[in-house]
């Protein structure tokens, strides 16, 4: 069978989820003549495509010793094709699947790493391995690593990820659809050529590339162009939750950004690299720490498409950064709040302008930083009188003092200055049982 003929069947007058450029190229592929066989494809699960490695019982995935995973994403994405890995500058959405779901299974592997370098592909088998990718990353945690272009498709697997890590240069997005329409009739016409349709069912050939498209059979394509974006945008939502939504996937408008404008857009979580994740995850796997995120688990509102709830995904860093700052803000706060405690206290009605009564109220607050404003207020006014409004002399009120706390069996007979008032001791006695 000819490539030409096994890539015409699959990119015309089909939306793709690829970028336009490659679109282009393919473009000017079927304009001309190749020679390559077509892969073999089948429905069944996928089998190595290096023959060197047949026979072998081997898992359909790299990993590390310290139980990482690697599955590497590379060109242009079929649905169909029983190979694993790329073959022929294709990867099949079969093979991906079947990869996710042996690593899902693996007990000794703990964390997976989507590496990806695809400009995107098929729409058809697309969303469903989006839904498998984010199936293992409920299970364990899956890092989607930009490692030079996560586009179309490609970022719609990647949305499944527990995080995306783009590199510097790395291309995420492109959040769209395209279908192409090749007309021949013009090209046939001039080599002579004219070719005849006998068709049944009055849509049968619609799109077909002998013949302009009619208005009616261009908004019916592009009725179906809208309904895999929809599918696209709910698609990568599912995934990235509330770090990308529907509305802010959609205005993107199918753009495609580099490293950290990516980041900023939310379609990616940080900048890295292929080898600072492989790194990071393998070194929480020796320190028994485990690995660098936390599971997600997502409910989905059916109405809106969207996820109704999502835990936090966050590296350790991130983890570290958010602890120092909610260490610094509750230190603030109960700072702010110990100062509001004691104006709300030296303020209150019968403390406030009494010297005497604001000096017990504030050897109180601060030794019982348990009570509460009311209860100092309520203890200080109830057992220390107010001063005196009427002026004596220096003795005199110290005699009145005397006379009132003896009375009252606060004050202590002795005249050693190292023996506390009979409040005083009170104070004491009421903070430590706070």
């Amino acid at each position: 069978m000819s490539y030409l003929a096994h890539i015409a069947d699959r990119v015309v007058n089909r939306p793709l989820l690829i970028l336009p450029e490659k679109a282009a190229v393919i473009v000017s592929v079927l304009s001309g003549r190749i020679g390559l066989d077509a892969p073999e494809a089948s429905r069944f699960e996928g089998s190595w495509s290096d023959p060197a490695t047949e026979g072998r019982n081997s898992r359909p995935f790299k990993s590390t010793q310290d139980g990482v995973a690697v599955l590497t994403v590379t060109g242009s994405l079929v649905n169909r094709g029983a190979w694993i890995g790329a073959n022929s500058g294709l990867t099949s959405y079969e093979g991906i699947r079947h990869q996710l779901k042996a690593i899902g299974e693996a007990d000794d592997v703990h964390a997976a790493i989507l590496d990806l370098h695809t400009p995107g592909g098929e729409a058809v088998g697309a969303f469903e391995t989006a839904e498998a990718v984010r199936e293992l990353a409920a299970k364990k945690p899956v890092i989607a690593v930009v490692n030079g272009m996560a586009a179309s498709a490609g970022y719609a697997l990647a949305s499944g990820a527990t995080e995306i890590v783009t590199t510097e240069t790395g291309m995420a997005g492109s959040i769209g659809v395209v279908l192409l329409h090749a007309d021949f009739s013009k090209y046939l016409e001039t080599e002579g050529i004219k070719p005849t349709l006998i068709f049944a069912g009055a849509h049968k050939v619609d799109g077909n590339p002998y013949e302009p498209l009619t208005e009616q059979v261009r908004s019916d394509l592009q009725d179906e162009v809208n309904a895999f974006y929809e599918s696209f945008l709910r698609t990568v939502s599912a995934g990235r939750g509330q770090r990308l939504t529907v509305d802010a996937a959609r205005s993107t408008e199918a753009r495609t950004l580099i490293g950290p404008a990516a980041v900023d857009a939310g379609l990616a979580d940080r900048v890295g690299s292929f080898d600072s994740i492989l790194a990071e995850l393998s070194s929480r796997a020796r320190s028994g720490r485990g690995s660098t995120v936390q599971k997600r688990s997502i409910s989905m509102d059916s109405s809106t498409g969207t996820p109704a709830a999502e835990t936090s995904v966050i590296s350790q860093a991130q983890h570290e950064t958010a602890v120092s700052t909610a260490r610094r803000e509750g230190e603030a706060a109960g700072a702010q709040a110990a100062t509001g405690r004691l104006a709300t206290v030296l303020g209150a009605e019968g403390i406030k302008g009494d010297g005497r009564r604001m000096g017990a109220a504030l050897d109180l607050a601060v030794k019982s930083a348990s009570m509460s404003a009311d209860d100092v207020v309520a203890f200080v006014t109830g057992n220390v009188a107010a001063t005196p409004d009427v002026k004596q002399t220096d003795t005199s009120a110290a005699e009145h003092e005397d006379k009132r706390m003896a009375g009252s069996s606060l004050a202590q007979p002795s005249t050693d200055k190292t023996q506390k008032s009979g409040l005083a001791a009170r104070i004491d006695r009421h903070a430590n049982r706070t």
